[in-house]
């Protein structure tokens, strides 16, 4: 895929030019405090070389999924004091996204100076279906950098969804992907090409139906595929076995009959589960053999002897894709199977592995247990986008840059 990137916007000159960039802040918040900043710090080395360059940067992000209106609790402030740390520098906070304020305060910057956009998602027209109002939307952002300007698309997580301020802006104003998206593309370009074996996918969260198409797209391609979390659950049943009150996809028992007969050779699914009698941090377990099943409580983590079984596939592995968490690693009792799994994937990292974590909750878990981003390849901001690349799928966020 033929794109230009950051540095060849940079050899153009940036200095007193205006330059929208789409990043993706959409950080995990509690109380209103951020728990894991993970995603700005990703986004803030493609605005800092912007900033560096003497442009007048403008940056769109959304925060949740309000709708379509404003909403205090998924106001960008606490991401913008964050991001001013990052970059150690004041990054303003505009008080709508394509209002007066908005508009004022892009009147207003001076050479480097960082304003960012309040969640585009407060408008309406960032995720219509109706092309018109989302090119409306579009021009609005246009008019914020002005004639001579230019847009970096640097917000992978948000590059599978036709929106207008992914893909409208990238129609109007000269576009290039952000470091952060070239990085992210040729990453998941390199575990999609010619990979070294043993190639291992792992595969967690809560429903087989979210993850169906890259099971298909890829089981013919791995030497393993272990699956576990809640989608584990749909597998198990299909196998014949009771999973009490389990996550369960009643709907998809076939297509998991189906996968298994096709890809049970490569398929790894739990032999035990930690079994609990209620969905609390301080519910009383118990574990159940998979073979077995059970027919009371709900499970929330892969077993200890599906550990060491997944530990010792993986930690030979030369190539791994992990996304989705194998248990509900927020609860500390059903945190070891997740980390487990990171643990291995970690290992076999240091032993010469090209590992990559698919964002989302993998991601998430891997902060939430201490486990240092440099124990991977690579972590991955988008876990949805990351995802739709696997299946093959065209990201229109990726193919509007195309030249």
């Amino acid at each position: 895929m033929a794109v230009r990137t950051l540095k060849d916007l940079l050899a153009d000159g940036v200095e007193g030019r205006g330059v929208l960039v789409r990043s993706d802040l959409n950080v995990p918040l509690d109380g209103g405090q951020i728990t894991d900043a993970g995603r700005i710090i990703a986004s803030a080395p493609t605005i800092r070389q912007l900033v560096e360059a003497g442009a007048k940067v403008i940056v769109t992000a959304h925060l949740g999924r309000p709708k379509g209106e404003p909403d205090a609790a998924l106001s960008l402030a606490p991401v913008a004091a964050r991001l001013a740390e990052e970059l150690g520098r004041n990054v303003q906070l505009a008080g709508d996204v394509v209002g007066s304020d908005a508009l004022a305060r892009a009147e207003g910057l001076t050479d480097g100076d960082v304003l960012l956009l309040e969640n585009i998602r407060f408008d309406p027209r960032e995720t219509s279906k109706d092309d018109a109002e989302r090119a409306q939307l579009a021009a609005a952002l246009v008019e914020l950098v002005g004639d001579d300007g230019a847009f970096v698309s640097d917000g992978f997580g948000v590059v599978h969804r036709k929106q207008a301020s992914v893909y409208d802006v990238a129609k109007v104003l000269p576009a290039y992907a952000g470091d952060l998206v070239a990085t992210e593309v040729d990453v998941l370009a390199k575990i999609t090409g010619d990979v070294e074996h043993p190639y291992a996918v792992v595969l967690g969260g809560s429903k087989v139906s979210d993850k169906l198409a890259v099971i298909e797209a890829l089981a013919p391609k791995v030497d393993t595929l272990v699956i576990g979390g809640g989608m584990a659950f749909t597998f198990i049943k299909a196998q014949g076995s009771p999973v009490g009150d389990s996550l369960l996809q009643a709907d998809m028992i076939d297509t998991c009959k189906g996968l298994l007969e096709r890809f049970g050779d490569v398929i790894h699914l739990p032999h035990d589960i930690v079994v609990a009698d209620k969905f609390a941090p301080d519910a009383s377990t118990s574990i159940a053999s998979t073979a077995d099943g059970f027919d009371e409580g709900m499970g929330l983590d892969i077993g200890p002897g599906t550990v060491e079984r997944f530990a010792a596939v993986l930690t030979g592995a030369k190539t791994i894709f992990w996304n989705g968490p194998s248990g509900v690693f927020e609860f500390e009792k059903f945190a070891a199977g997740t980390r487990g799994v990171a643990e291995a994937i970690a290992q076999a990292t240091a032993n010469g592995a090209f590992s990559v974590v698919g964002g989302g909750d993998s991601a998430a878990a891997v902060r939430a247990l201490g486990l240092p981003d440099e124990a991977f390849s690579h972590i991955s901001t988008g876990g949805g986008a990351s995802l739709e690349y696997l299946e093959g799928k065209e990201l229109p966020g990726l193919s509007v840059l195309e030249v």
